[in-house]
């Protein structure tokens, strides 16, 4: 007979500080993970699970972990991410932006009609088709938690271990593929020469490289406590309203994850703001307090999967993972290329469209850095993927999501 531990919100957040700690060391270590854009949460929680394995396997003792502060920091990032839906920057990507954001659309609905297709081929339920859908492909680790209590309370047990499993091989896949699919684009359309000036390392290091944009300003210590406070209290109130939003979404009948009143709530309160944003939404903090509350939370989720559970689901993800990795190549080549001209800066966006396609938009980021150190500096998608990670892939696939979910 086994034994069970139960872990407090407390020693479960320390175990994902312990998660936290372990991925900086392993990537200090091992330099393919930062090559590969994997996060620290990832890597470190991945050998936290792997050690809760080795106990439910040999010791036959298993973990209970409280989610509560899991919960916290996972509403806290996506509010976050709402205040940070700056409608007004939309004009700077042009029209490839707007075609950027329909083949988003389009990516994420395929996604999961693929994997619902394919589980549902498989014989197994759909909601783990779901569970390997956009939810950990598009939407990436964060996303993955954010659905797993959704997909559980549907009936779908290791939920969490499912999406978290699938979004790390998205990530992998993501850094693999996007940077030579978009050299190979290059090469074969004759798109740009090899480049072995300096001036793609300065173009890379920015757009503003002149001394001034370069100065420092400091800020006293006092005001920056201020405004962190003032920061903390403005995400705190957003996810208030969007508390009170989610309660009256739920008289619809629909599903909706936790975060989704929060991140409207932020969305609504940052663009009606309009040019007064900047003078009184502390943007820096609140986004600095969300990327620190995305890292406790990727390490709580990370640490506490349940690793044994994916056991007899092995094939079927297999499966339907290769076939979203085969799907977003063939995607990217036959039909984002072209909507977007086929162009230099079509192949880096392409190539940028499989980082966060298939993980997350650091890996898009480095996608295109790769790219662009081969050749040259591309402006335009350097400014469309960043406003599509940041506005617009996280609520377009939490609309597709909850519509799936609901159709389900």
């Amino acid at each position: 007979m086994g034994t069970a531990v139960t872990l407090d919100m407390y020693l479960t957040a320390g175990a994902g500080i312990i998660a936290l700690l372990a991925g900086v060391l392993l990537t200090r270590a091992i330099p393919l993970l930062k090559r590969l854009c994997i996060p620290t949460p990832v890597s470190g929680g991945i050998v936290v699970s792997l050690i809760t394995l080795a106990c439910h396997s040999l010791l036959k003792t298993d973990f209970q972990f409280d989610g509560t502060i899991k919960d916290i920091c996972m509403t806290l990032f996506f509010t976050s991410v709402g205040f940070q839906s700056n409608l007004r920057v939309f004009k700077q990507g042009g029209k490839q932006l707007t075609v950027m954001i329909g083949l988003v659309a389009v990516l994420i609905v395929a996604q999961n009609l693929l994997a619902v297709g394919i589980a549902k081929g498989l014989g197994i339920s759909p909601l783990i088709g779901m569970a390997t859908g956009s939810i950990p492909m598009s939407g990436g680790h964060g996303t993955s938690g954010g659905f797993a209590p959704v997909l559980e309370q549907m009936g779908l047990t290791g939920a969490a271990s499912i999406t978290m499993a699938a979004a790390t091989f998205g990530l992998v896949a993501g850094s693999l593929i996007g940077g030579p699919l978009g050299e190979s684009l290059i090469a074969r359309h004759h798109l740009a020469k090899e480049s072995h000036s300096s001036d793609v390392v300065l173009g890379m290091e920015g757009t503003a490289a002149s001394k001034e944009s370069r100065t420092d300003h400091p800020i006293s210590e006092e005001t920056l406590t201020r405004r962190y406070t003032q920061g903390a209290c403005q995400l705190l109130l957003a996810m208030a309203i969007g508390m009170a939003l989610n309660r009256l979404l739920a008289l619809t009948g629909l599903t909706f994850p936790t975060y989704f009143g929060a991140l409207i709530a932020a969305a609504c309160i940052r663009n009606i703001s309009g040019d007064k944003a900047g003078k009184w939404i502390c943007m820096d903090q609140i986004t600095s307090i969300g990327n620190t509350c995305l890292s406790l939370f990727l390490g709580i989720a990370m640490a506490t999967l349940k690793l044994w559970e994916l056991a007899g689901l092995m094939l079927p993800l297999v499966v339907i993972l290769l076939a979203q990795a085969l799907f977003i190549v063939l995607f990217s080549i036959f039909v984002a290329f072209p909507a977007l001209g086929k162009s230099y800066d079509s192949a880096v966006l392409v190539s940028g469209l499989c980082g966060f396609g298939l993980g997350a938009t650091p890996n898009a980021m480095a996608n295109m850095s790769a790219v662009c150190f081969k050749y040259h500096y591309a402006v335009k998608p350097f400014i469309i993927i960043p406003i599509l990670g940041a506005m617009f892939v996280d609520i377009i696939n939490t609309g597709v999501i909850t519509l799936f979910l609901n159709l389900l």
